[in-house]
């Protein structure tokens, strides 16, 4: 419960902090998000930073300070990109081998499981897809250079996937930022695209429980 209480207080404050880097700084604002964002798809062990909700964040920040949003995103997309590139060679070169051990608290096993579902559902596209889905949009680039993936087939979904996710949250963040009612609910809109994003995790959870357990009661 103190871990849940913590994680919604550090969202809810994310954007007085980007704002206040911000103003102080803008191209250290600019420097420190690409760089979460660089890591966040790029090291496969940092699944759970805030991809989405900082995206958004950043875009509705841009739309309050001397940001400038369209630079903004491309520095963005060039950093998603990256990461991908990175995690897919950290997946091709070592491959299994960092999941060997089935008590790793980092490279958990059911992550590459749910992410190897996700993968053999959507074939390609879930490089795309996948960058919409929190911890998925981490081990999908790796699966794929595990699967040894053409690079050029991989780049293509990369790159697509990259404008998507950078471009339609970012410029969501901007738009609403100008909106009266978003300025002063921004914390409650972070939070809301906090938990819209988790949610199609926990519910397939629940449901794998519930069938476990009417598995063994049978």
């Amino acid at each position: 419960m103190e871990f849940i209480t913590d994680v919604i207080q550090f969202f809810s404050m994310l954007d007085d902090r980007l704002l206040a880097m911000a103003q102080a700084n803008a191209w250290t604002f600019v420097g420190v998000v690409a760089l979460i964002i660089f890591v966040e798809t790029g090291v496969v062990v940092m699944p759970f930073l805030p991809g989405d909700s900082l995206l958004f964040v950043s875009g509705a920040v841009a739309a309050v300070t001397d940001v400038n949003v369209h630079v903004f995103a491309l520095i963005l997309i060039v950093a998603a990109v990256l990461g991908d590139a990175v995690n897919y060679t950290i997946g091709r070169r070592v491959g299994l081998k960092l999941f060997a051990n089935p008590d790793s608290k980092i490279f958990r096993q059911e992550y590459l499981a749910k992410t190897q579902a996700f993968y053999d559902k959507y074939g390609a596209f879930s490089i795309v897809m996948g960058r919409f889905v929190p911890i998925v949009r981490t081990f999908v680039p790796f699966l794929a250079g595990v699967a040894r993936m053409p690079y050029s087939k991989f780049f293509f979904y990369n790159v697509t996937g990259g404008i998507f996710w950078v471009g339609s949250l970012m410029y969501a963040g901007y738009f609403l930022g100008n909106l009266p009612w978003a300025k002063e609910n921004l914390s409650i809109i972070v939070i809301g695209i906090v938990i819209a994003s988790v949610m199609p995790m926990v519910i397939k959870y629940w449901q794998e429980k519930r069938a476990a357990t009417q598995a063994s009661s049978h």
